[in-house]
């Protein structure tokens, strides 16, 4: 098969011991980032199968429609980027391992990194030092402190875990179904919502971004949040009400955020108001970009098409389009 990875910016992939899942497929690797429609059907015309990093590139229906010979879309985690129905419709298979039996090791210590370089200033502190200067501010220590984890999923127990370490107390919430989950007895379950944004010292996000949960943060929980609490997100922008963080932070409660996700991505935008404060951390949504957790991604990622090209697709997302798949390498 004619297999096209998008997107890969530090051309990564080829130096994973799992690449080597791609043998006997003919592979092309795009290491820029590009949206525009026509440089995409002009680039996978040829293509039988497409490799998608997360969604670092939207999957349209009019690309769909320029690309006749694609006939797999293979990725991990959600799909918000690409176009589920057009994909059905026009035989397109997505194949997509939702990984809910493992959590992302990666983006939990990545929360936690984001956690404490806000409480100790390390920004602030390493500019001071390239300027010529000395200490800046002053931070604060974690341990007494109050740590919020809103969704206690995979990834959000593993945050909780190290909240506890630091000798934090921990409390949760989230969903109804969240909420009912078994927990460490030394995590509690907030009291209410209120209570929960209110009391934190420390709120960090763990929630997939379905329809049922965008916007799920609002301005009105965020203002109810300690002007010296921090709030912390390594899951997706889209969990936030459009507008109401920055609207929050210029507020002053929160007092400060940390943000690996953002609406716009890549944020290349540097008059992006974002960017220009100094309470606010901000990281390039690099919460799963580390070799350890690619190895693991992508060996599921490339099984994918080895199990299509084998004419045994997995974790297919859509299954109705297996009804009339396009044919691919199988039409030559």
């Amino acid at each position: 098969m004619r297999v096209a990875i998008l997107d890969d910016y530090f051309d990564t992939l080829r130096t994973l011991a799992c690449f080597a899942l791609l043998d006997g497929h003919d592979v092309t690797v795009w290491t820029d980032h590009v949206q525009d429609v026509d440089t995409l059907a002009d680039r996978l015309g040829d293509v039988d199968a497409l490799v998608l990093i997360r969604e670092r590139t939207t999957v349209s229906a009019e690309l769909l429609e320029r690309l006749p010979r694609l006939a797999l879309i293979s990725q991990r985690s959600v799909y918000p980027h690409v176009d589920v129905a057009a994909c059905t419709r026009q035989g397109v298979v997505l194949c997509s391992d939702l990984h809910t039996a493992t959590a992302s090791r990666s983006t939990a210590e990545l929360t936690w990194a984001l956690i404490l370089a806000s409480a100790r200033r390390l920004p602030q502190q390493v500019a001071s030092m390239r300027a010529g200067q000395w200490q800046s501010g002053i931070g604060r220590t974690l341990e007494g402190q109050r740590l919020g984890v809103y969704g206690y999923g995979r990834i959000g127990r593993i945050v909780a875990q190290y909240g506890l370490a630091f000798g934090m107390s921990v409390v949760t919430w989230g969903s109804e179904r969240g909420r009912a989950r078994e927990r460490d007895e030394a995590v509690e379950l907030a009291e209410n919502r209120e209570a929960f944004f209110a009391e934190c010292d420390v709120v960090s996000v763990h929630v997939r971004l379905v329809d049922a949960t965008r916007g799920v943060i609002t301005g009105a929980d965020l203002a109810r949040m300690k002007p010296t609490a921090t709030f912390v997100n390594t899951s997706r922008s889209g969990l936030v009400e459009p507008g109401a963080l920055v609207a929050a932070l210029r507020a002053g409660r929160p007092g400060a955020a940390a943000l690996d996700v953002f609406d716009v991505e890549p944020l290349r935008d540097t008059a992006d108001p974002l960017l220009g404060m100094d309470n606010v951390i901000c990281t390039p949504h690099v919460g799963y970009v580390t070799r350890e957790e690619w190895e693991v991604q992508f060996a599921d990622i490339f099984a994918q098409i080895n199990a299509y090209a084998a004419g045994a697709p997995i974790n297919v997302v859509n299954p109705e389009a297996l009804a009339h798949p396009r044919r691919g390498a199988a039409a030559d």
